[in-house]
């Protein structure tokens, strides 16, 4: 092993293991899982990023996203809807699956993939509109509810997004009026309008308040009985609190995927060991 990688006991003060404390029971692990990734490869220009990725995510479950900066976590979050094809030089090889659909396929279109996996970003980023039409602008734009019922489908998704109660008498405001945690959840109420089949997450809490980031940590639990989530965090007890199973990675590959539980307790690799004990990252 490295020296680099493990270094001696003098050098650093290891940090505590991550306590492990579920909120809830773990989800079961279904038979077909939601997404499938076999020997993903992604690189921008030469360099390689994400290294031969094999990796099954259940459905209807929370899977965190582990490692230290630079390893690859958000570039691989960003693969499953294809969002890095807006990197010019971005390049894959390998396979994505999300329900079956072919993600990387020359023919699958990329918008709709995008409406069926939504996006939560690190920073809170409402459109500069309503907070009614923030939520009503992609079901009407895609069609999938009638005119209507755009106000019903609004309402629902507040609701879902624990938001309905703090802003139903001011739907007519504009989203960027709302504290940074309820801009947040406005943006996982837009997300759930498109009538997602999956729910990526790319640090959803890093600029968020601790009460703000329990609010969306309590969210996160209740929509996974309903969405399949991926969340990347760099806070490996937020992980270790909402995740049902998590990955870990490093440089730019993945190390290790198990329960959450068994992770942070008994990890089987001994890189996942030295990253959450504080060996480095």
């Amino acid at each position: 092993m490295s020296s680099a990688l493990f270094p001696s006991p003098a050098s650093y003060m290891a940090t505590p293991r991550p306590t492990f404390t579920p909120r809830t029971v773990p989800a079961p692990v279904t038979a077909e899982p939601a997404i499938t990734v076999r020997d993903f490869r992604f690189s921008f220009g030469p360099r390689e990023i994400l290294k031969g990725i094999d990796l099954a995510i259940p459905r209807k479950a929370v899977t965190a996203i582990i490692g230290p900066s630079g390893c690859g976590k958000s570039t691989f979050l960003r693969s499953i809807n294809r969002l890095n094809d807006l990197t010019p030089g971005a390049t894959y090889q390998g396979e994505i699956r999300v329900h079956g659909l072919a993600v990387l396929a020359k023919s699958t279109d990329v918008v709709d993939l995008r409406r069926r996996v939504g996006m939560v970003f690190q920073r809170p980023n409402p459109f500069p509109k309503s907070i009614y039409d923030n939520v009503a602008y992609g079901p009407a734009l895609n069609g999938l509810v009638a005119p209507r019922d755009l106000p019903d489908t609004v309402e629902r998704c507040l609701r879902q997004a624990a938001l309905w109660d703090e802003v139903k008498d001011r739907l007519d405001a504009p989203g960027t009026s709302l504290s940074g945690g309820q801009q947040q959840r406005l943006c996982i109420a837009r997300a759930l309008g498109n009538q997602p089949e999956v729910l990526l997450m790319d640090e959803p809490c890093s600029a968020l308040d601790p009460i703000a980031t329990q609010r969306i940590e309590e969210l996160i639990l209740q929509l996974r009985r309903d969405y399949t989530i991926v969340l990347v965090t760099h806070n490996m007890q937020q992980a270790a609190r909402i995740s049902d199973f998590t990955g870990f990675f490093h440089m730019g590959e993945l190390v290790e995927f198990a329960g959450t539980e068994k992770l942070f307790t008994n990890p089987s690799q001994p890189r996942t060991e030295a990253y959450i004990t504080g060996r480095f990252g």
